[in-house]
């Protein structure tokens, strides 16, 4: 296997972890929007991002409605050309973005002009949007060479950590100490894990990603870095929709990556899982509990689960550049920074 940055970067995360822990501060500042969304000065509470960013806001729009507020998770590109209304005081804008310099963010922050308040999580602390937020959250996730790994794993412990100060959860910081031991566990194998990646993907054509619920955060992702760090075919969706359409697409030429994901539903994944290999496809289970090493995540707390599931499709990508004899993560066509729209 070639031994990129983008490779290094992988297993460069649980440093990464440690330094965001050390440093993640929500901010005095953060306090009168607690107060104002609690008081209903704001209708709504909108997240947005684009790619990896946009992904990682599933679990907070789960959180934040399951408390009773109103929270849409819209892609930025969307929100700035056909929901701009929602530009205004009333709205509490969550805007996530790892290099803080995107097109549609940078956009954003013209078209906004201070209408609506800004909590912006960022990797860069000379950025756009860490300078044009009410309340800038940094991530010390560090360089990034290409596809997003540290960065995305980063921004949603901050993402956990504005949810719980929003919904006056204290604990939430303490939740994240032990998911730098977890993931260097997982790490620590990578090379067994690769291999064992690498036997299940003889005749695979076809890469589907299935969660629910929090989970979707990882399909969403996942399928994202499948095909910009292997060029590799892949699509993100929820067990649910799959069983309406897709899965007739399955045979011996499909591998699905399934979730398990929440209690809630885990009986429903387990049993899509069986019925995708009843249908002659491979599907693996993705799990805490699971037998086999490379989809065997750490045991840690349901909330840190997002930030773990996305370690198995990591390898996924090492795999399939091995097979390929090409480099992860190296673009061609593509750079770290998306700045036109």
């Amino acid at each position: 296997m070639i031994e990129g940055q983008y490779f290094r970067d992988i297993l460069d995360q649980p440093r990464a972890i440690a330094e965001t822990l050390a440093h993640l501060d929500i901010g005095d500042k953060a306090e009168s929007l607690r107060q104002g969304l609690r008081g209903g000065r704001f209708q709504r509470i909108v997240l947005t991002g684009m790619g990896a960013s946009f992904h990682a806001l599933q679990p907070l729009f789960l959180r934040l409605n399951a408390q009773g507020f109103t929270a849409a998770r819209v892609e930025t590109s969307e929100l700035i050309h056909s929901l701009e209304r929602w530009l205004a005081p009333e709205t509490l804008l969550v805007v996530v973005s790892q290099s803080g310099e995107s097109g549609e963010v940078v956009r954003l922050l013209e078209s906004n002009r201070k209408r609506a308040p800004i909590v912006g999580i960022t990797n860069a602390s000379d950025s756009h949007l860490s300078r044009s937020a009410d309340v800038p959250v940094l991530t010390m996730a560090g360089a990034e060479s290409s596809v997003s790994c540290k960065t995305y794993i980063t921004a949603l412990m901050a993402l956990h950590v504005l949810g719980g100060f929003l919904c006056g959860a204290d604990g939430s910081r303490n939740e994240l100490a032990p998911l730098a031991s977890a993931v260097s566990s997982y790490l620590e194998h990578w090379q067994h894990h690769v291999s064992e990646i690498a036997e299940m993907l003889e005749g695979v054509r076809n890469i589907f990603l299935l969660g629910r619920g929090e989970s979707l955060a990882t399909t969403g992702d996942g399928a994202l870095v499948l095909k910009e760090s292997v060029r590799f075919h892949a699509e993100g969706m929820s067990g649910g929709a799959f069983r309406h359409g897709p899965l007739e697409m399955v045979d011996e030429s499909t591998l699905a990556l399934v979730f398990a994901g929440a209690v809630s539903t885990r009986t429903l994944q387990s049993r899509l899982a069986e019925d995708i290999r009843r249908a002659g496809g491979r599907a693996a289970w993705i799990a805490d509990d699971t037998k086999h090493g490379v989809w065997c995540l750490p045991r840690v707390a349901r909330a840190l689960l997002p930030m773990l599931e996305i370690l198995p499709v990591q390898m996924t990508t090492l795999a399939l550049a091995e097979r390929a004899g090409i480099e992860a993560g190296r673009f061609k066509r593509i750079s770290k920074v998306t700045t036109s729209e």
